[in-house]
């Protein structure tokens, strides 16, 4: 008798584990149920599809409805809702424009996603306050770009700052939040001319990074006209009598604005999984074994709605990032199709460009984290060239490196540098160390590619391993 395998949601998670399963299996039915129109999409690129740089939103899908279903024979329904799960009966109930289906399922994926965080200020409801956690929203801020400019065709111009350019600046407008969103979409409304007024509340930037990315990125951010307002708490987006917003209020100034993106974070979408008894992990995301499966039996979870597992403190996490949400999916549409596979942990390793700097961080870089791990953190910051002092080209990486002072094991480093300098690469030498376990004494004497175009003789990441391990010595 043929199985079903149901999915809920048609994104990375779930398409990766329709796809993996109808290939293992191509005699399992697969039937993927998602609310919106778009399917397998990179949100990650919509703040460049916002900034002008891509010019369609079908540039950022990558597999089209069409092609799932005819092509991969995957049962695939856009526009329908899943509204309940019942694990007692196995089914599904979604619904649709043309009414409620209810659908009976062998093995389940729940692979809802994630939302926009929008913070609990007054004032967010407001007309022109805008987050971006789906292709509706990117579709929205593009064509408010466009009005904002009076170009409906919307060509983004290939050079700098546009404000450098046009004759007037548009704007002004607020973003809140100074992690990746808000960056990316400061970079994105500073290049089309908007005069843009970037919220912190806290003491720096990117705090998922290290201090000196932070300040590097924040003084840049300067230097491309982004007024960034650190320790600066919003209490209110304030409005004029037609109910749109005008004004960011904080702790001690009010800003005029003419819009305000928030870009606060997001939270993992996780109601339909807890109204059907799926239990949340100490994260506030789905637990899952190592194969992805819930406490529910044949119930599994992947992608931006779930936890994994950190590979440097072996304790659950949340980082909601395409790369798991691939990889994990996939894991899921192997073990539905006989070969458990729990698709790997995770280091929390991300990448950001901002304007001409670039920046990657990986593993525990906050001290406190690593003590609660129950290790002993140590950190040494350098700066190193980033190719060979001849070489006609070329600046400065500045690498943030943690081990643990008694094993000398490397917990987490941090890199920024010029954009086209190589920090984000090179971090994938410290993503191995500590996928491996590896010690930073080890990690000094990886043997790396060298040649003048890319780097020196000793690779800024073996400097920065050679300085912290003479220091633990």
């Amino acid at each position: 008798m043929t199985e079903t395998f149901v999915i809920v949601g048609g994104d990375a998670a779930g398409m990766s584990a329709a796809s993996k399963a109808k290939r293992d299996d191509p005699d399992l039915e697969v039937v993927v149920f998602e609310k919106g129109e778009w399917v397998s999409y990179g949100a990650c690129g919509l703040p460049y599809y916002v900034k002008g740089e891509i010019q369609s939103l079908e540039d950022l899908v990558s597999v089209t409805p069409e092609e799932f279903r005819e092509k991969r024979d995957i049962d695939l329904r856009t526009g329908h809702e899943v509204v309940d799960i019942d694990p007692d009966a196995r089914t599904v109930t979604a619904e649709s424009d043309d009414g409620d289906v209810v659908q009976s399922y062998d093995h389940l994926l729940i692979a809802t996603g994630a939302e926009a965080v929008v913070p609990s200020i007054e004032g967010t409801d407001r007309e022109g306050v805008y987050t971006l956690g789906s292709m509706s929203d990117g579709k929205e801020l593009r064509e408010y770009v466009a009005r904002a400019r009076g170009d409906e065709s919307f060509h983004q111009p290939d050079r700098g700052p546009a404000c450098r350019y046009l004759e007037d600046c548009t704007g002004p407008v607020g973003v809140v939040g100074g992690g990746y969103i808000g960056i990316e979409m400061a970079e994105a409304l500073t290049a089309n001319g908007f005069e843009v007024h970037l919220f912190q509340r806290g003491d720096r930037v990117l705090t998922g990074f290290s201090e000196a990315t932070s300040e590097e990125v924040a003084a840049h951010l300067r230097e491309q006209d982004v007024i960034v307002h650190l320790g600066s708490e919003v209490r209110e987006l304030a409005g004029g009598d037609d109910e749109s917003v005008t004004a960011v209020v904080t702790d001690d100034d009010r800003y005029p604005v003419e819009m305000v993106l928030l870009g606060t974070g997001v939270a993992p979408r996780t109601a339909l999984a807890e109204n059907a008894g799926v239990e949340l992990g100490p994260t506030g995301a789905i637990a899952t074994d190592a194969d992805r499966e819930t406490n529910v039996p044949d119930v599994y979870a992947a992608g931006d709605c779930a936890e994994a597992t950190h590979v440097v403190t072996d304790e659950p996490t949340y980082a909601p990032l395409a790369l798991t949400a691939n990889r994990h999916g996939r894991a899921v549409g192997q073990t539905v199709t006989g070969r458990p596979t729990d698709g790997g942990g995770i280091a929390g390793t991300a990448a950001l460009k901002a304007f001409e700097v670039e920046a990657a961080r990986t593993g525990v870089l906050d001290h406190e984290v690593a003590r609660e791990a129950g290790f002993d953190p140590v950190t040494e910051t350098i700066t190193a060239k980033s190719r060979a002092g001849y070489y006609p080209a070329g600046g400065d990486v500045t690498i943030t490196l943690t081990a643990d002072r008694e094993t000398g094991r490397v917990l987490g480093g941090c890199l920024v540098s010029e954009y086209g300098e190589g920090a984000v690469h090179r971090s994938h030498a410290i993503v191995g160390a500590l996928e491996e376990g590896a010690t930073v004494f080890d990690l000094e004497n990886y043997d790396l590619a060298y040649a003048p175009p890319f780097n020196t003789t000793w690779d800024p990441v073996l400097v920065a391993a050679k300085v912290l391990g003479g220091k633990l010595r």
